[in-house]
């Protein structure tokens, strides 16, 4: 009887010793499963990440080559337009000491640009303090839309050049003509977006704010701000594009320092790769100014959930 329970025994430790085995085996193979799609899940987002870098550099590579190829067969066409690499030559002399000065009409393109973009930031600052109340209270209050609207509908598409001669006869001087000239092609922009974002607030918000019995400073602040700020940064965005646009202009008409007058002025003293030196300067300040604008206004965004 004993030797027939130690037998039973014996299977039942031998069958209890084979699961542990077989449960192990399971457990090591589904470890191994695991870590084989860990490392497939890594390879596949690095291939995506590879991908997308590559998109990203590839394109803008290619076309600034092509570009780069076009610009060399036509110089090599028209012996007046510089070849790349003469221009390339004259851009690494002259930002050797971008902020010489030997004299009012004689300053490195360093002084020149930054001239510029004081005018702009002066003219931009004052079109901002003055655009976007208006904005606000075109959009908040139907009479005073009823009285601007057609003032900005009227005003708005005329050429900023045009403004210019105006603000020559008023200031009697070039520089704040300039600033004047900026100042009027930047505050369209702001009070049209900003008076469409006003009038797109979501009327429950203002009744909510009626039911608490809010201010009108506190609407302003607390309901109105938040909701028209994309809006207002798209008027900016638009804003300052412009204003960058016209000064160059405005300088070329107006003279004095600044990057449009340098423009000229090296038209003048036949610097052809000079005036090309210029055009790209004008770009990429442009480029960076926008690039800036829409991350703020990415920063400030919000989709309704």
């Amino acid at each position: 009887m004993s030797s027939v329970t130690n037998r039973e025994g014996g299977a039942l430790a031998g069958g209890t010793a084979g699961a542990a085995m077989a449960g192990s085996a399971l457990a090591g193979t589904a470890a191994t499963a695991d870590a084989g799609a860990r490392t497939r899940l890594w390879a596949d987002a690095g291939r995506d990440y590879l991908e997308a870098a590559l998109r990203a550099v590839v394109g803008p590579v290619a076309g600034f080559a092509l570009f780069v190829l076009v610009w060399q067969v036509v110089a090599m066409r028209i012996p007046e337009i510089p070849t790349p690499g003469v221009t390339w030559q004259a851009a690494v002399t002259l930002f050797a000491d971008p902020f010489y000065d030997n004299g009012p009409n004689d300053k490195g393109i360093g002084w020149n640009l930054l001239a510029s973009l004081q005018r702009v930031g002066i003219g931009f600052g004052l079109a901002a303090l003055i655009g976007i109340p208006v904005g606000f209270a075109i959009g908040r209050y139907a009479p005073v839309r009823a009285m601007f609207s057609p003032i900005v509908s009227l005003l708005r598409p005329v050429s900023p050049l045009a403004w210019l001669p105006l603000g020559l006869l008023l200031f009697k001087a070039a520089n704040p003509a300039a600033i004047w000239a900026i100042f009027i092609c930047s505050i369209w922009p702001m009070i049209i977006n900003t008076a469409v974002g006003v009038s797109r607030v979501p009327q429950d918000y203002l009744n909510v704010a009626r039911v608490l019995n809010l201010s009108e400073w506190k609407v302003t602040t607390k309901v109105l701000l938040p909701a028209v700020l994309p809006y207002m940064l798209t008027g900016v965005r638009l804003s300052i594009g412009t204003a960058w646009l016209v000064i160059v202009a405005a300088e070329m008409l107006t003279g004095g320092t600044g990057i449009g007058f340098w423009l000229w002025d090296e038209w003048n003293n036949l610097k052809v790769e000079h005036i090309v030196i210029a055009i790209f300067v004008i770009g990429i300040v442009g480029l960076i100014l926008e690039t800036l604008l829409v991350a703020l206004a990415r920063r400030f965004t919000y989709t309704e959930e």
